[in-house]
């Protein structure tokens, strides 16, 4: 048994939470460059030009890509083995939210009651989503989720009769209603299977795959291809003044699902699509 001090995930939280507002993961920065030099848009290319400066002057004078710091959403996954001392683990996660995002000087943005909407000033609660698995390590991902892009997710219900066609259509039109609202070039997480939540949950946790990494599976790797070129045929472009970057990647995650059932969901995310993660 291996004994970790909540201390710890207080300080990697707070750390990450500052690290993801301000820094993009280099494959996608690398992505929305190469978008840029092959887009052939007038109003297009030099948006995304820009975008590329912003992220090297969010870099260098240390202040967060976009104003929309996000809902603190943090995947853990906890070694069976590991031994938790010195507190809660949940309100560790809180207290390094708490901290990222007021030392950090990051937009505080979750209100304490969904309908009496008061601000709770430090940005708390995360969103938390904790797995137990083997080993005696843990895993942080911290992705803070901007709602410009959260707003134009969908989820349905679909049928087994449901085709290849249908899917690639329902992620093309979640798109096109999304337009500019996004702050695209979208990155679009799909989650196939499970039941209602659970693909939902498979949907956020795409966004956080490295946009260079295709799904493992070939099938997969090519419907994520087939919707990405449907939405890039949208001609929605950058910022929504048209052209062909529409979407930088397309991740599908999927699970088994109920014989009667085929739950999908789409979680879109903007440019700015971040997460940072650490294991200790």
């Amino acid at each position: 048994m291996r004994e970790i001090g909540v201390q710890r995930i207080s300080e990697e939280i707070a750390r990450l939470c500052v690290q993801a507002n301000r820094v993009l993961p280099e494959d996608l920065e690398n992505c929305i460059a190469c978008a840029a030099k092959e887009e052939t848009s007038g109003t297009g290319k030099p948006i995304l030009e820009d975008l590329c400066a912003n992220l090297q002057a969010a870099r260098k004078l240390n202040l967060p890509i976009c104003q929309d710091t996000g809902a603190a959403v943090v995947f853990a996954e906890i070694g069976q083995e590991v031994h938790l001392t010195g507190g809660a683990f949940e309100d560790a996660v809180n207290e390094g939210v708490r901290r990222g995002y007021l030392d950090g000087l990051l937009r505080c943005s979750m209100v304490a009651d969904p309908l009496r909407r008061v601000n709770t000033g430090d940005n708390t609660p995360a969103i938390l989503h904790t797995r137990i698995v083997p080993g005696d390590k843990i895993r942080l991902l911290v992705a803070p989720k901007g709602f410009g892009s959260e707003n134009m997710s969908r989820i349905r219900m679909f049928t087994p009769s449901a085709s290849e066609d249908d899917l690639v259509n329902y992620v093309a039109e979640t798109a096109r209603t999304a337009g500019s609202n996004p702050c695209p070039p979208m990155v679009l997480g799909v989650g196939i299977g499970g039941d209602f939540e659970q693909c939902a949950l498979l949907a956020k946790k795409a966004l956080c795959r490295p946009v260079s990494q295709p799904n493992p599976d070939p099938f997969y790797a090519g419907l994520e291809q087939k919707m990405l070129e449907r939405v890039n045929g949208l001609g929605i472009g950058p910022q929504g003044f048209g052209g062909k970057t529409t979407a930088l990647a397309v991740a599908i995650e999927w699970y088994p699902t109920h014989i009667a059932g085929l739950p999908v969901a789409v979680n879109v995310g903007c440019h700015v699509t971040r997460h940072g993660s650490v294991t200790i």
